[in-house]
Protein backbone atom coordinates (compact mmCIF):
# COMPACT_ATOMS: atom_id res chain seq x y z
CA UNK A 1 0.00 0.00 0.00
CA UNK A 2 1.19 3.50 -0.87
CA UNK A 3 0.70 5.95 2.02
CA UNK A 4 0.21 9.52 0.82
CA UNK A 5 0.06 12.94 2.40
CA UNK A 6 -2.54 14.52 0.11
CA UNK A 7 -1.92 18.14 1.09
CA UNK A 8 1.32 19.98 1.83
CA UNK A 9 3.19 23.09 0.67
CA UNK A 10 6.65 24.36 -0.22
CA UNK A 11 7.88 27.92 -0.43
CA UNK A 12 10.80 30.31 -0.40
CA UNK A 13 9.44 32.70 2.20
CA UNK A 14 8.88 36.30 1.13
CA UNK A 15 6.91 38.80 3.28
CA UNK A 16 4.95 40.13 0.31
CA UNK A 17 4.18 36.83 -1.38
CA UNK A 18 3.31 35.23 1.94
CA UNK A 19 1.61 38.18 3.62
CA UNK A 20 -1.09 35.76 4.88
CA UNK A 21 1.50 34.44 7.36
CA UNK A 22 0.62 36.74 10.26
CA UNK A 23 2.66 37.51 13.39
CA UNK A 24 1.00 34.70 15.34
CA UNK A 25 2.24 32.29 12.65
CA UNK A 26 5.86 33.50 12.75
CA UNK A 27 7.13 29.93 13.21
CA UNK A 28 6.53 29.36 9.48
CA UNK A 29 8.12 32.62 8.29
CA UNK A 30 10.99 30.82 6.63
CA UNK A 31 11.74 28.56 3.66
CA UNK A 32 10.18 25.10 3.54
CA UNK A 33 11.63 22.79 0.89
CA UNK A 34 11.67 19.06 0.07
CA UNK A 35 14.82 18.52 2.16
CA UNK A 36 12.87 19.73 5.22
CA UNK A 37 9.97 17.38 4.59
CA UNK A 38 11.83 14.20 3.62
CA UNK A 39 12.93 13.21 7.17
CA UNK A 40 9.34 13.64 8.42
CA UNK A 41 8.00 11.39 5.66
CA UNK A 42 10.60 8.75 6.50
CA UNK A 43 9.77 8.91 10.23
CA UNK A 44 6.07 8.46 9.53
CA UNK A 45 6.39 5.83 6.76
CA UNK A 46 4.82 8.09 4.12
CA UNK A 47 5.63 7.24 0.52
CA UNK A 48 4.60 10.42 -1.26
CA UNK A 49 2.83 13.75 -1.18
CA UNK A 50 0.61 16.13 -3.11
CA UNK A 51 2.20 19.60 -3.23
CA UNK A 52 -0.44 22.33 -3.27
CA UNK A 53 -0.18 25.98 -4.27
CA UNK A 54 0.00 28.66 -1.58
CA UNK A 55 0.50 31.66 -3.87
CA UNK A 56 -1.71 32.84 -6.74
CA UNK A 57 0.91 32.77 -9.47
CA UNK A 58 1.98 30.61 -12.36
CA UNK A 59 5.53 31.27 -11.18
CA UNK A 60 4.78 29.20 -8.09
CA UNK A 61 3.14 26.49 -10.20
CA UNK A 62 6.40 26.27 -12.14
CA UNK A 63 8.38 26.18 -8.89
CA UNK A 64 6.30 23.26 -7.56
CA UNK A 65 6.61 21.39 -10.85
CA UNK A 66 10.38 21.79 -10.83
CA UNK A 67 10.51 20.41 -7.26
CA UNK A 68 8.31 17.50 -8.33
CA UNK A 69 10.68 16.76 -11.19
CA UNK A 70 13.64 16.67 -8.81
CA UNK A 71 11.93 14.75 -5.99
CA UNK A 72 10.21 11.48 -6.72
CA UNK A 73 8.22 11.56 -3.47
CA UNK A 74 6.19 14.51 -4.81
CA UNK A 75 3.62 12.46 -6.69
CA UNK A 76 1.27 15.28 -7.73
CA UNK A 77 1.05 19.07 -7.92
CA UNK A 78 -2.07 21.20 -7.47
CA UNK A 79 -1.12 24.49 -9.05
CA UNK A 80 -2.65 27.85 -9.87
CA UNK A 81 -3.60 29.43 -13.16
CA UNK A 82 -5.93 32.33 -13.83
CA UNK A 83 -9.29 30.75 -14.57
CA UNK A 84 -10.56 34.22 -15.57
CA UNK A 85 -7.97 34.55 -18.33
CA UNK A 86 -9.12 34.97 -21.93
CA UNK A 87 -6.43 32.45 -22.92
CA UNK A 88 -7.34 29.88 -20.25
CA UNK A 89 -7.75 27.15 -22.85
CA UNK A 90 -4.20 27.76 -24.03
CA UNK A 91 -2.90 27.69 -20.44
CA UNK A 92 -4.62 24.37 -19.70
CA UNK A 93 -3.20 22.90 -22.90
CA UNK A 94 0.25 24.03 -21.75
CA UNK A 95 -0.14 22.50 -18.29
CA UNK A 96 -1.38 19.23 -19.71
CA UNK A 97 2.22 18.73 -20.81
CA UNK A 98 3.33 18.22 -17.19
CA UNK A 99 2.64 14.68 -16.01
CA UNK A 100 2.58 15.55 -12.30
CA UNK A 101 0.30 18.60 -12.67
CA UNK A 102 -3.02 17.09 -11.60
CA UNK A 103 -5.26 20.02 -10.78
CA UNK A 104 -5.69 23.62 -9.72
CA UNK A 105 -6.72 25.73 -6.76
CA UNK A 106 -7.52 29.35 -5.98
CA UNK A 107 -7.50 30.68 -2.42
CA UNK A 108 -11.27 31.10 -2.42
CA UNK A 109 -11.27 31.57 1.36
CA UNK A 110 -9.81 35.02 0.69
CA UNK A 111 -12.63 35.99 -1.69
CA UNK A 112 -16.31 36.76 -1.27
CA UNK A 113 -18.54 33.70 -1.76
CA UNK A 114 -19.89 35.22 -5.01
CA UNK A 115 -16.37 35.14 -6.52
CA UNK A 116 -16.66 31.47 -7.49
CA UNK A 117 -20.01 32.03 -9.25
CA UNK A 118 -18.79 34.67 -11.72
CA UNK A 119 -19.29 33.68 -15.35
CA UNK A 120 -15.60 33.83 -16.30
CA UNK A 121 -14.60 31.69 -13.34
CA UNK A 122 -17.31 29.17 -14.20
CA UNK A 123 -16.06 29.10 -17.79
CA UNK A 124 -12.60 28.23 -16.50
CA UNK A 125 -13.96 25.45 -14.26
CA UNK A 126 -16.01 24.10 -17.18
CA UNK A 127 -12.82 23.47 -19.17
CA UNK A 128 -10.94 21.47 -16.51
CA UNK A 129 -12.62 18.14 -17.14
CA UNK A 130 -11.56 18.10 -20.80
CA UNK A 131 -7.95 18.03 -19.57
CA UNK A 132 -8.62 15.63 -16.68
CA UNK A 133 -7.74 18.31 -14.10
CA UNK A 134 -9.16 18.25 -10.57
CA UNK A 135 -10.14 21.30 -8.53
CA UNK A 136 -9.37 21.89 -4.84
CA UNK A 137 -11.97 24.05 -3.08
CA UNK A 138 -10.39 26.06 -0.25
CA UNK A 139 -13.17 27.79 1.70
CA UNK A 140 -14.57 28.79 5.07
CA UNK A 141 -18.03 27.72 6.28
CA UNK A 142 -19.49 31.03 5.01
CA UNK A 143 -18.64 29.89 1.44
CA UNK A 144 -20.44 26.54 1.66
CA UNK A 145 -23.64 27.71 0.02
CA UNK A 146 -21.77 29.16 -2.98
CA UNK A 147 -19.60 26.03 -3.19
CA UNK A 148 -22.76 23.93 -3.35
CA UNK A 149 -24.02 26.05 -6.24
CA UNK A 150 -20.65 25.61 -7.95
CA UNK A 151 -20.57 21.82 -7.71
CA UNK A 152 -24.24 21.62 -8.74
CA UNK A 153 -23.23 23.10 -12.10
CA UNK A 154 -20.48 20.55 -12.81
CA UNK A 155 -21.55 17.00 -11.92
CA UNK A 156 -18.69 15.50 -13.96
CA UNK A 157 -15.88 17.66 -12.53
CA UNK A 158 -13.78 16.13 -9.74
CA UNK A 159 -13.71 18.44 -6.70
CA UNK A 160 -12.15 18.08 -3.27
CA UNK A 161 -12.93 20.26 -0.24
CA UNK A 162 -9.69 21.26 1.47
CA UNK A 163 -9.38 21.22 5.28
CA UNK A 164 -13.02 20.12 5.89
CA UNK A 165 -13.98 23.66 4.75
CA UNK A 166 -12.29 25.02 7.89
CA UNK A 167 -14.98 24.55 10.54
CA UNK A 168 -14.73 26.83 13.58
CA UNK A 169 -13.34 24.13 15.88
CA UNK A 170 -12.00 26.60 18.45
CA UNK A 171 -15.51 28.06 18.92
CA UNK A 172 -17.07 24.57 18.76
CA UNK A 173 -19.47 25.78 16.06
CA UNK A 174 -20.72 22.84 14.05
CA UNK A 175 -24.39 22.79 13.00
CA UNK A 176 -24.46 25.09 9.96
CA UNK A 177 -21.11 23.79 8.76
CA UNK A 178 -22.31 20.19 9.17
CA UNK A 179 -25.43 20.87 7.12
CA UNK A 180 -23.37 22.44 4.34
CA UNK A 181 -20.93 19.52 4.25
CA UNK A 182 -23.76 16.98 4.11
CA UNK A 183 -25.27 18.79 1.13
CA UNK A 184 -21.90 18.87 -0.66
CA UNK A 185 -21.28 15.19 0.07
CA UNK A 186 -24.48 14.25 -1.77
CA UNK A 187 -22.48 14.88 -4.95
CA UNK A 188 -20.42 11.76 -5.71
CA UNK A 189 -17.79 13.84 -7.55
CA UNK A 190 -16.93 15.78 -4.36
CA UNK A 191 -14.24 14.47 -1.99
CA UNK A 192 -12.99 15.90 1.31
CA UNK A 193 -9.49 16.30 2.72
CA UNK A 194 -8.98 15.56 6.40
CA UNK A 195 -6.38 18.27 6.81
CA UNK A 196 -5.87 21.68 8.34
CA UNK A 197 -7.79 20.90 11.53
CA UNK A 198 -5.21 21.85 14.15
CA UNK A 199 -4.96 25.45 12.97
CA UNK A 200 -8.75 25.85 13.23
CA UNK A 201 -8.68 24.61 16.84
CA UNK A 202 -7.14 26.34 19.87
CA UNK A 203 -3.58 26.23 18.53
CA UNK A 204 -2.00 26.18 21.99
CA UNK A 205 -4.47 23.94 23.83
CA UNK A 206 -6.13 21.55 21.36
CA UNK A 207 -6.83 17.96 22.32
CA UNK A 208 -7.91 14.86 20.41
CA UNK A 209 -11.51 15.17 21.59
CA UNK A 210 -11.87 18.59 19.92
CA UNK A 211 -11.78 17.01 16.47
CA UNK A 212 -14.08 14.03 16.98
CA UNK A 213 -17.45 15.77 16.27
CA UNK A 214 -16.07 17.22 13.01
CA UNK A 215 -14.49 13.95 11.93
CA UNK A 216 -17.79 12.21 12.71
CA UNK A 217 -19.62 14.60 10.37
CA UNK A 218 -17.31 14.17 7.36
CA UNK A 219 -16.94 10.42 7.86
CA UNK A 220 -20.70 9.93 8.00
CA UNK A 221 -21.22 12.30 5.06
CA UNK A 222 -18.47 11.29 2.63
CA UNK A 223 -17.78 7.73 3.77
CA UNK A 224 -14.34 6.16 3.63
CA UNK A 225 -14.33 6.16 -0.19
CA UNK A 226 -14.12 9.96 -0.51
CA UNK A 227 -11.89 11.08 2.34
CA UNK A 228 -8.13 11.63 2.08
CA UNK A 229 -5.58 12.51 4.73
CA UNK A 230 -3.34 15.57 4.38
CA UNK A 231 -0.95 17.17 6.86
CA UNK A 232 -1.14 20.78 5.65
CA UNK A 233 2.58 20.95 6.46
CA UNK A 234 4.20 23.37 7.11
CA UNK A 235 1.12 25.46 8.04
CA UNK A 236 0.25 22.81 10.64
CA UNK A 237 3.46 23.67 12.55
CA UNK A 238 1.70 26.75 13.93
CA UNK A 239 -0.31 24.36 16.11
CA UNK A 240 1.18 20.87 15.95
CA UNK A 241 4.02 18.69 14.74
CA UNK A 242 3.83 16.61 11.58
CA UNK A 243 3.51 13.50 13.73
CA UNK A 244 0.75 15.03 15.86
CA UNK A 245 -1.35 15.70 12.74
CA UNK A 246 -1.21 12.20 11.37
CA UNK A 247 -1.59 10.82 14.89
CA UNK A 248 -4.95 12.57 15.40
CA UNK A 249 -6.36 11.00 12.26
CA UNK A 250 -4.82 7.57 12.82
CA UNK A 251 -6.27 7.44 16.32
CA UNK A 252 -9.75 8.39 15.08
CA UNK A 253 -9.74 5.68 12.40
CA UNK A 254 -7.98 2.99 14.44
CA UNK A 255 -11.17 0.95 14.83
CA UNK A 256 -11.90 1.02 11.08
CA UNK A 257 -10.90 -1.88 8.84
CA UNK A 258 -7.44 -2.04 7.27
CA UNK A 259 -9.07 -1.63 3.84
CA UNK A 260 -10.85 1.57 4.94
CA UNK A 261 -7.67 3.00 6.46
CA UNK A 262 -5.80 2.23 3.24
CA UNK A 263 -8.33 4.31 1.33
CA UNK A 264 -8.08 7.33 3.63
CA UNK A 265 -4.29 7.25 3.89
CA UNK A 266 -3.49 6.51 0.28
CA UNK A 267 -5.69 4.95 -2.34
CA UNK A 268 -8.42 7.64 -2.39
CA UNK A 269 -5.81 10.31 -3.14
CA UNK A 270 -4.15 8.00 -5.67
CA UNK A 271 -7.39 7.54 -7.59
CA UNK A 272 -8.61 11.14 -7.23
CA UNK A 273 -5.36 12.67 -8.51
CA UNK A 274 -4.62 9.73 -10.84
CA UNK A 275 -1.19 9.19 -9.33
Amino acid sequence: MQILDAHQHFWHYHPNTHSWITDDMSVIRKDFLPSDLMPLLAENNIDGTVAVQADQSEKETGFLLSLAEENNFIKAVVGWTDLFAENILERLEYYKGFKKLKGFRHILQGEKPSFMLQSKFLRGISLLKDFDFTYDILIYPEHLSAALQLVNLFPEQMFVIDHLAKPLIKKQEINEWANGMKLLSAHENVYCKISGMVTEADVENWKQEDFIPYLDVVTNAFGTDRLMYGSDWPVCLVAASYQDCIGIVKKYFQSFSEAERQKIFGSNATSFYKI
